[in-house]
């Protein structure tokens, strides 16, 4: 994707269940569990880089002495600094004397993160701003270890101003306007009432002290927590969080839009937003590692043992499907293999927009995390090659014209032909603050390796993982390209057409910052149907006054084919002032072929304007009324 979105954050989970000093014994070190979490949250650090945080329970701390902890940072790079921080801590109370590796209770009792129970946290940011204050964990503190409660999470919920007015109904006062904010206060609020029904009737039975503690923390029932405080969640989310007791929970959405998976064997459990860094951190095999089902919720009881339950009701499942074009880790064996197909998916297009002219087409792309499906579409363009020299050479032989001169012809001169055509040369560096320098900057954002083409003889065919909003197109893209000469520019995006806002986790919310929506609104100007566009101003008024489920945004597409929108596209990124006249076009994977390639990842509402949750369809309305209002800002 080379225009730069903000989008789904990553988490992390450790939970031991051994004591530290077995870890020192077997592994050299009682921060064995602490490195995992690194690990894993490193692994991640595609997921987020607005900000990292870590949390950490201490299990069987006595009274008087903390045992729950935590660390944000937002600065660059947070997650190293955070790690650099505290590890610098470990390594002062080392040289104090106050901590002797050798000795694990030693690490537990002087090292913030010396525990067993330890919760990390990578943010892009979609809401709430990019302070400190905006940083997962969300920590709701409490003296009783049960109403102790760190949150974290990947999710986008499209029904905060209804959850915080629930919150005023059951007396509240909530301060922020954040989904997180409103779901640990949901969450927090049934929990203070799980932990009050235990203490009252544990009361009752005359028990009292230490014992009390130790059978409310028992009786302590996460699921049934979860299950009350998610009644009126519309979103997708994974969800994970620490009680102070030593309990920990992990919830994925009913619709299985945000993805999350699991890791269990005698020494850890482990849960992590993408299955690529728990097979790599603990050394796995593909069949290791679970998945967390749609819908339910996996707890970790202070004694070491998981449950998995459903806690809301079920939905059809919409995977995102983005997550497997672009934002997870290309590394995952299925990812890898779906990214190879988005590629081999453009095949039949790309040949008939060269004219099976080989000889003269270049093959590359751009950004790298389109590196994988530029490979697939190789495979499947040499393919097809081959079975065409393959019949030639056949049907030579039988005529007798088969000689060494028409080999080389067939082979050596007309092979699909790949090169590193773009490479990404800086990173926009973000503290500049004039508008004009940042857009010039960003023009040489990527670079080209100059002979890589013909000048004036070849097609450079560029594989583009999404177009979102065209700018990366338009102020760098098409500008580098034509530097090099080509006689024309193919751009095949392995995704379909972005037409429809999202509100799960991806921060793509304002219609008119996508260059499909504004293609279709020029279309309808140009042909005297601007009229469309206020009868579905009135129509998703009045769909978002009644909360009704219909999507009118379609209506601005529909009188429209998708080539139509391509070529007006092309009009609308192509630089107006450019040195160079060939031809560019846009080829858009078709959601039918998208699905082909991602066959269990359905979620596909950006391109076809299909919500799995009521709460979509008052956004993508909400979204029309925002953009014909000229009002600024996220629908949701």
């Amino acid at each position: 994707m080379s225009d730069r979105i903000s989008h789904e954050c990553g988490i992390a989970l450790v939970r031991l269940l051994k004591p530290l000093s077995y870890y020192q014994e077997k592994y050299g070190t009682p921060l064995w569990g602490f490195t995992k979490l690194f690990l894993l949250m490193e692994k991640q650090h595609n997921r987020g880089q607005d900000g990292a945080g870590v949390a950490c329970v201490k299990l069987e701390m006595p009274a008087g002495v903390p045992f729950m902890f935590r660390e944000r940072n937002i600065e660059s790079n947070p997650l190293d600094r955070i790690f650099r921080t505290l590890l610098g801590q470990y390594e002062e109370k080392v040289t104090a004397g106050d901590i002797h590796p050798e000795f694990a209770d030693t690490v537990k009792r002087n090292f913030d993160f010396g525990g067993e129970l330890l919760l990390g946290h990578l943010r892009y940011g979609t809401s709430g701003g990019y302070s400190l204050s905006a940083c997962h964990p969300y920590f709701r503190r409490s003296p009783w270890p049960t109403r102790n409660l760190a949150l974290c999470g990947n999710f986008n919920l499209t029904n905060t101003e209804e959850l915080n007015q629930s919150l005023i109904a059951m007396g509240q006062h909530p301060i922020f306007a954040t989904d997180t904010q409103a779901i640990l206060e949901k969450i927090g609020f049934f929990l203070d009432e799980e932990h009050e029904d235990n203490y009252r009737y544990l009361r009752s039975c005359n028990l009292a002290g230490e014992q009390l503690t130790r059978r409310i923390s028992e009786e302590l029932d996460l699921t049934r927590v979860l299950t009350r405080a998610s009644q009126q969640w519309d979103g997708g989310y994974v969800l994970c969080g620490l009680v102070g007791n030593g309990d920990s929970f992990v919830a994925r959405d009913p619709a299985g839009i945000r993805p999350c998976f699991c890791f269990q064997n005698d020494e850890v459990i482990a849960f992590a937003s993408e299955r690529a860094p728990l097979m790599t951190v603990f050394d796995l095999a593909t069949e290791d590692v679970r998945e967390v089902a749609p819908g339910h919720v996996w707890v970790i009881k202070r004694s070491g043992c998981l449950t998995e339950a459903p806690f809301t009701a079920p939905l059809p499942r919409a995977s995102c499907s983005f997550e497997r074009i672009y934002f997870s880790r290309g590394n995952d064996v299925d990812i890898y293999r779906e990214r190879q197909e988005l590629g081999a998916q453009l095949a039949p297009r790309v040949v008939e927009r060269i004219g099976r002219d080989w000889e003269n087409t270049v093959f590359s792309f751009v950004p790298n995390t389109a590196e994988t499906a530029f490979y697939g579409l190789m495979t499947s363009l040499r393919a097809q090659r081959r079975d065409e020299v393959k019949a030639a050479i056949l049907g030579a032989a039988r005529e007798g014209r088969l000689d060494e001169a028409m080999l080389d012809d067939l082979i050596l001169r007309n092979w699909p032909r790949g090169e590193k055509v773009v490479s990404k040369d800086i990173k926009l560096r973000t503290f500049i603050g004039q508008e004009t320098m940042r857009n010039h900057l960003a023009s040489h954002v990527y670079d080209i390796t100059y002979g890589s083409i013909r000048a004036g003889r070849d097609t450079l065919v560029v594989v583009d993982d999404s177009i979102v909003r065209g700018t990366t197109l338009r102020r760098s893209i098409l500008r580098i390209l034509a530097r090099l000469g080509p006689q024309r520019i193919v751009i095949a995006s392995t995704a379909p057409q972005i037409r429809y806002p999202d509100c799960y986790g991806i921060d793509m919310s304002e219609l008119g910052k996508f260059i499909a929506f504004e293609a279709a609104v020029s279309l309808l100007r140009e042909r005297g149907q601007a009229s469309v566009l206020e009868e579905v101003y009135e129509l998703c008024r009045r769909e978002v006054r009644e909360g009704g489920s219909r999507n009118h945004v379609r209506l601005v597409y529909e009188p429209f084919t998708a080539e139509d929108i391509s070529r007006k596209i092309v009009e609308l990124v192509r630089p107006k002032q450019l040195d160079w006249t060939g031809e560019v076009e846009l080829i858009f994977q078709s959601v039918e072929s998208l699905h082909a390639a991602v066959p269990h990842h359905t979620g596909d509402w950006y391109f076809t304007g299909r919500y799995p949750t009521a709460g979509g369809y008052r956004v993508v309305n909400q979204a029309f009324v925002n953009y014909f209002e000229k009002s600024g800002g996220r629908s949701y």
